[in-house]
């Protein structure tokens, strides 16, 4: 797959390096030609070094790894060329405060989908810290890392599960690209929780099989009055 991207900063660098690993042809996009150009070097692996619009121009899939407030300009100065290709979004619209920054508003990833409306938009890869991407695979007590994925075109969607699985990890179905500002606002109260309470985030969800709650699992809560028959 022929993958461009946009951005030199830790998350282009985490993503694209696993990409090259696994055969993609990959084209590093920057504003400062010496900032792709150092990145593409250090990815190794054939990545190459461009300028923003060749990046674009080069991928099949365009990885928009961009601070959010800068997203929207970089993109609708490209939309022509990111006409019919998979845009993939890993932004975190969030500010001080671990503030939802589109609260009330479209998503980040909307908002990329209003600048460059004929590209196909995807969320992923928000939820982590770029140094869980740059693990070799990211897998936590012998589990590989789910990874939700939302968009509304099915071929756009298969493809970046392919990518998804390239990192080592495993997609799941976000639904549609009306649900990427849920994930940016759990991306936000995960921050919250990691950096600003030093909690556990991933504690405060049960196991699948007690999701829709004991029941599932013939037991009965206490309160049930049927216990005490």
């Amino acid at each position: 797959m022929r993958i461009g991207v946009l951005g030199t900063g830790n998350m282009a660098e985490a993503l694209a390096t696993h990409w090259v690993r696994a055969g993609h042809q990959v084209v590093i996009g920057g504003r400062d030609p010496h900032k792709a150009e150092r990145l593409s070097a250090r990815i190794g692996g054939g990545a190459k070094p461009a300028g923003l619009r060749a990046a674009a121009d080069a991928g099949q899939v365009v990885l928009a790894a961009l601070p959010f407030a800068a997203g929207v300009e970089v993109v609708r100065e490209l939309r022509a060329v990111l006409a019919g290709k998979v845009l993939l979004d890993c932004s975190n619209p969030v500010g001080p405060g671990f503030r939802l920054l589109t609260e009330g508003g479209p998503s980040a990833a909307q908002r990329l989908a209003a600048a460059a409306p004929g590209a196909h938009v995807v969320k992923a890869f928000n939820l982590c810290h770029e140094d869980v991407w740059r693990m070799r695979p990211p897998v936590f007590d012998g589990r590989p890392l789910a990874v939700p994925v939302c968009g509304d075109d099915g071929t756009a969607l298969v493809r970046v599960h392919e990518l998804v699985r390239d990192v080592g990890c495993e997609p799941v179905a976000g639904g549609g690209l009306d649900r990427a500002g849920l994930l940016e606002a759990t991306a936000a109260l995960f921050i919250a929780l990691w950096v600003g309470e030093g909690a556990d985030a991933q504690a405060i969800a049960p196991p699948l099989a007690y999701a829709a709650g004991p029941r599932r699992q013939g037991f009965r809560p206490v309160s049930d009055p049927r216990g005490d028959r």
